[in-house]
């Protein structure tokens, strides 16, 4: 394998038997090339026989290429985001063997997270469970004695006919992305999840802070990452190609985490994962479902757009039309030309381990 194929990268002397070891125990050791060059590093990388069920890069169908469950089965799970992970498109370096075992690690309890997150679609509802208390000033912090870990689940995760709470997708992505960082620093640096917590109980991190603090953004409009290179744990936003239906609040775009498998997390209805197809249609039909209130702001009809989705994919001539339109890659923002709703770009959490942790200088400053 040429070195051009191996675009996963860890320093020479890295604690290889940790990931060697990981791969025999998945099975998976025969599919994965390792290097060791002259340039300071191991180069990382699939078989080409691996490369050629992902042509293109598409990893989509991989899952049931292999005949993997990841939806039911860990270690299946698992399986697929090595495999995917490390037939990238893009270089990625890693400064350990273990912080990449960590990033692996996250990104399955995000996908775990996602596909058991349940929530009310709610764009400015002020509500979460008692752990949880909120102000303009801080967000939503928790109360004094208030697990984040298990604050951050009972907001998210309502066991069978539990009470669901009100939240944007994008504040619900934040929330399982900030529960997985926090399972996996439980278990491979402490000191990590004690800031977190005292971060959380003095003021939220989110938005645009959010992104800057925890997640790195592959790929650019410019130079996309190829539309169906997804690994599991992605977080992914669908693009709403419509401007005057972007004019509803929430409805700009549609933000979700890869659950594998080809599927995506559906945090309003857990048990039924949008797949690429499902989710083209559904914001292809927000353009139909708007109408304004009686204070004159733009609103969705949500009973509308489930039934304009379910009448076009029983329509196999209008479901192709409508994928052809919306299975374009987007255009830049503020442009409503071609485009369509599949983004050039993925988003993953940053360095969680001690010796590297690249979290802990973008939280604010403990008090004594």
């Amino acid at each position: 394998m040429h070195l051009q194929n191996q675009l996963i990268r860890i320093p020479t002397g890295s604690n290889m038997p940790l990931l060697r070891a990981e791969w025999k125990r998945l099975e998976i050791d025969e599919h994965i090339v390792v290097t060791e060059s002259d340039d300071g590093f191991v180069h990382l990388g699939v078989s080409a026989e691996m490369r050629d069920l992902m042509p293109e890069f598409d990893t989509i169908d991989l899952a049931a290429k292999l005949k993997l469950d990841g939806q039911n089965n860990n270690d299946d799970l698992l399986r697929e985001i090595w495999l995917t992970l490390l037939n990238s498109p893009v270089l990625l370096d890693f400064p350990s063997a273990e912080e990449l075992q960590s990033s692996v690690n996250i990104r399955r309890n995000i996908a775990r997270n996602a596909a058991r997150t349940l929530l009310n679609f709610h764009t400015s509802a002020i509500e979460r469970p008692s752990e949880w208390s909120y102000s303009e000033d801080t967000g939503f912090v928790l109360v004094p004695g208030s697990s984040l870990i298990e604050s951050l689940r009972k907001a998210c995760q309502p066991e069978p006919g539990g009470q669901l709470y009100s939240f944007s997708c994008y504040r619900a992505s934040e929330y399982v992305i900030l529960l997985s960082i926090a399972e996996e620093a439980r278990e491979c640096h402490p000191e990590l999840l004690r800031r977190l917590q005292k971060q959380w109980e003095r003021k939220a991190i989110q938005s645009g802070r959010f992104h800057e603090v925890f997640m790195n953004e592959l790929g650019t409009v410019e130079e996309p990452l190829p539309m169906h290179y997804y690994v599991p744990g992605d977080r992914v936003w669908f693009r709403n190609p419509d401007e005057p239906s972007e004019d509803a609040t929430g409805y700009e775009g549609s933000w979700v985490e890869y659950l594998g498998g080809g599927l995506f997390s559906n945090f309003w209805k857990r048990d039924a994962p949008f797949t690429v197809l499902s989710k083209c249609i559904e914001i292809y039909h927000w353009r139909h479902s708007t109408f304004r209130d009686a204070q004159g702001e733009m609103q969705m009809d949500e009973t509308k757009v489930e039934a304009l989705v379910a009448e076009t994919l029983a329509d196999p001539e209008a479901c192709a039309q409508v994928y052809e339109r919306m299975h374009r890659m987007r255009d830049p923002l503020d442009v409503y030309a071609g485009g369509g709703c599949m983004d050039a770009t993925r988003e993953t959490p940053k360095f969680v381990t001690a010796a590297h942790c690249d979290i802990i200088q973008g939280l604010d400053e403990p008090l004594a």
